[in-house]
């Protein structure tokens, strides 16, 4: 079964970097076809209204506005994902009834296995690229569909996600972190509430070197190990949630290059790690710890009565919070040496998924210290992922005039419930085509897209992996309601810090 798993997640991986790669070779692009239309092409610089520009754009394109309902659509689509989970355990409860228990196998079983599928998050913008597919290739032709799948849509950043996340969650690295969070935990008593603060900060500052996706994996799986496992309430644990997910997508913008929303801008804006550390680090860690110690004081009494339980050890206190199992520091090292590796040539497709190759050879190799390869998760968020920026590059007909009618205050608001709706590194890339911003408006639109990336599943690219990982706590799945609210004051505390201190 694990060669299964490892040779099917490989094959995906080339074959998602292939179609990649081949639609960048030199001299295997053609022509531009007509869709999706430059923005300059739309020759309406003389138009001031927003309403006025994009009713002037949907009768320059009408397929614009059906690719764009396409997208809210699978928008829509994951905020009821936790409904079809119900109703499929429903449907399963009364389809056993009536055969008496025997369900599995037999041909009813399809409907509750369709309404389950149809309930995976990871898979939602997946299932809503084949209507796309096919209104491209029915209203544009073949070759204009072939053209934007090839050629316009960058699989990039999936295939790195994958690679990271499924290095991250290796035995080795995960007892590295761990280890090191336990030193951080025993300077404040080695308790609950000092693991639970320990995670929260130390995890998605630590996304600002190894990566956002690495430290969400990291962080959500050492949650789901101290505290997930002991069955919180779900007050906890939406609350929980909430602050890791803004918490990951700040944590990441200490450098330039961690934080796909930061990376977006950093080249065409000379964006450098000292200007990252100066104008958003120090804010960001001033953020974090004042939404981390809201949450400790809301929480106090839960982390009090968890301190107090006897028999079961309590989160921190299992063989004093490290792995039972240790690993040779050769093998971490080497660990985190791929690791490296896959960051500094994330853009390189032939490098990283050489060095990925290498890496699970050395899993084989040193298979008696390593755990079983996690591959499901990984692939489910690079699939997620590859269907967002699918549809994302059919939005900036709407999204740019938007952003480039807002001024510093209304366009960090702006900027951050379009990430609501919308993946943050592609809110950041379109304000890097709308002209003419000044430093000012650039600080305003990252700040609000890094500040709103923990709001829904969609809003940051680390935030499936955390759902994959910690989806399972949440009966019927995670509520996207709980996760808004969950997620609302933290991003409330963020947001006015970035305000404050711009």
């Amino acid at each position: 079964m694990r060669s299964i798993l490892r040779f099917s997640g490989v094959a995906l991986i080339l074959a998602v970097a292939g179609v990649h790669a081949l639609g960048a070779a030199p001299g295997g692009s053609p022509a531009a076809p007509a869709f999706p239309p430059a923005l300059e092409s739309y020759g309406d610089a003389h138009l001031t209204g927003l309403w006025e520009v994009l009713q002037h754009r949907i009768r320059q394109e009408p397929l614009s506005l059906w690719v764009s309902l396409l997208f809210f659509g699978a928008v829509a689509h994951t905020f009821f994902t936790h409904r079809f989970r119900r109703w499929a355990h429903e449907l399963e409860d009364r389809q056993r009834a009536q055969s008496g228990g025997a369900l599995e196998g037999s041909a009813s079983s399809m409907g509750p296995r369709v309404l389950h599928f149809l309930g995976e998050v990871e898979v939602v913008f997946g299932i809503w690229c084949v209507p796309l597919f096919a209104l491209l290739a029915a209203t544009s032709g073949w070759q204009t569909t072939l053209h934007y799948f090839n050629h316009r849509v960058s699989y990039q950043e999936p295939v790195f996600v994958m690679v990271i996340m499924t290095m991250a969650a290796t035995r080795p690295v995960l007892g590295l972190a761990e280890r090191c969070l336990h030193w951080i935990a025993r300077l404040g008593g080695g308790g609950p509430g000092a693991w639970w603060l320990t995670i929260l900060t130390a995890g998605p500052v630590l996304g600002s070197l190894i990566t956002e996706p690495a430290a969400m994996t990291i962080s959500a799986l050492l949650l789901a190990r101290h505290f997930y496992d002991r069955g919180p309430s779900p007050r906890f644990a939406y609350a929980t949630l909430g602050l890791l997910f803004v918490n990951i997508s700040v944590g990441g913008v200490l450098t330039h290059f961690a934080a796909p929303p930061v990376l977006m801008v950093a080249g065409p804006w000379q964006w450098t790690t000292p200007f990252m550390l100066a104008r958003f680090g120090w804010v960001t860690v001033l953020g974090i710890g004042a939404a981390n110690a809201l949450g400790y004081i809301v929480f106090r009494k839960e982390f009090a009565r968890w301190s107090g339980r006897s028999g079961a050890a309590s989160p921190g206190q299992r063989g004093a919070g490290a792995p039972s199992r240790s690993t040779p520091v050769w093998i971490v090292a080497v660990h985190l040496a791929f690791m490296a590796w896959s960051v500094l040539n994330a853009h390189t497709s032939v490098f990283l998924l050489g060095g990925f190759l290498m890496f699970l050879a050395f899993l084989e190799v040193t298979r008696e210290h390593q755990d079983e390869l996690r591959l499901r998760s990984p692939i489910l968020v690079g699939f997620f992922l590859s269907g967002l920026v699918t549809h994302g590059g059919l939005q900036q007909w709407w999204i740019e005039p938007v952003l480039s009618r807002l001024s510093e205050v209304p366009l960090m608001l702006g900027a951050m419930a379009l990430t609501a709706v919308n993946d943050n590194a592609a809110i950041t890339y379109l304000a890097t085509l709308v002209p003419g911003l000044t430093g000012g408006m650039q600080y305003a639109v990252v700040a609000g897209a890094v500040a709103g990336g923990g709001l829904t599943v969609i809003a940051n690219a680390p935030n499936p992996a955390g759902q994959s990982i910690l989806g399972r706590y949440f009966a019927d799945g995670i509520a996207p309601l709980g996760l808004f609210l969950g997620a609302l004051p933290p991003t409330i505390i963020l947001g006015g810090s970035f305000l404050l201190f711009r």
